[in-house]
């Protein structure tokens, strides 16, 4: 038995799709082209994939159980096409690197510095991105690096993937503010009931019991944002520990101590990039940047 990447891809797509119509239009093929695809997939295969119903289609069990093993494959196919190119591609003009963000604006910086050193004419776009979409991005090629909270994510076989370490977070109130005032017991207190910042990224990346104190919060998509909102007496949140580092402390902030905790709250952090040789300086750049980094952070 035989098939090719061009009928798992459109097995793929059209489950993703649940439509020929708009897999065609994903795929840039015709509708009927696809619908023959499929059709000789499940000839080949002597089962049905889809039920057809009117304009739209539903996967059937089989089609269920056969769809997350196509994906891999898909997925992996793709992987193999970028490492065979980067074997005799020379270098990048232009690198993506997307990040969760909650990513300490002190090691952006770092990183961009020791590219800028080591790689002075390449053009650089740092994006925020969550994790589903860092993982996506990397596997159609669109983002080359991807800085990712992995607090409950499996091992990624498709991707090169290096733990980074830790990041520590801490609760931050207005510097010489109400809340800064309180006592260790009496901080707690107010937290539950005064207005939290919560960064939306914690929220869509599944830690919103772990982070949300009080029934008063509200979410923020940017760290900067929230950085403000506290600094101006509007709420506290929970931020990272690196903020109070002197070359990195951002001002008019404070982090606060409770008597519920002996240390912040960590997330671990990793690094996901293709496994594609033409990464691999750049790979090493951004290693030395994170590690610079953790060294003026832990001296």
């Amino acid at each position: 038995m035989t098939f090719n990447f061009e009928q798992l891809l459109a097995f793929v797509t059209v489950y993703e799709e649940l439509s020929f119509s708009k897999a065609a239009v994903k795929l840039n093929k015709h509708r009927t082209t696809t619908g023959q695809v499929i059709s000789n997939l499940e000839d080949q295969l002597a089962i049905t994939l889809f039920d057809r119903v009117g304009r739209s289609v539903e996967p059937t069990e089989d089609g269920h159980l056969l769809y997350h093993y196509a994906k891999k494959t898909v997925e992996q196919a793709r992987i193999f096409e970028n490492i065979a190119l980067s074997l005799s591609f020379g270098g990048l003009e232009r690198v993506v690197i997307a990040y969760s963000s909650f990513m300490p604006p002190s090691a952006l910086f770092m990183i961009r510095k020791q590219l800028v050193k080591d790689f002075p004419t390449m053009r650089v776009e740092l994006l925020v991105r969550d994790r589903a979409e860092i993982k996506s991005g990397i596997v159609d090629g669109s983002i080359h690096f991807g800085l990712v909270n992995v607090h409950e994510s499996s091992a990624m076989h498709s991707m090169d993937s290096v733990f980074l370490g830790h990041v520590e977070f801490v609760p931050y109130v207005q510097a010489g503010g109400r809340l800064a005032k309180l006592d260790q017991n009496s901080v707690v207190d107010a937290m539950v009931t005064e207005r939290q910042f919560i960064l939306k990224s914690l929220v869509d990346e599944g830690l919103k019991e772990k982070f949300i104190f009080s029934a008063n919060n509200e979410q923020v998509d940017q760290l900067s944002v929230v950085i403000n909102m506290v600094r101006e007496g509007l709420g506290w949140s929970w931020l990272p520990k690196a903020l109070t580092k002197p070359q990195f402390k951002a001002e008019g902030i404070e982090p606060v101590s409770i008597d519920l905790m002996l240390e912040g709250m960590k997330l671990p952090l990793s690094m996901w990039c293709p496994h594609a040789k033409y990464l691999k300086d750049i790979k090493a750049s951004i290693m030395h940047a994170v590690h610079e980094h953790v060294e003026s952070y832990n001296p």
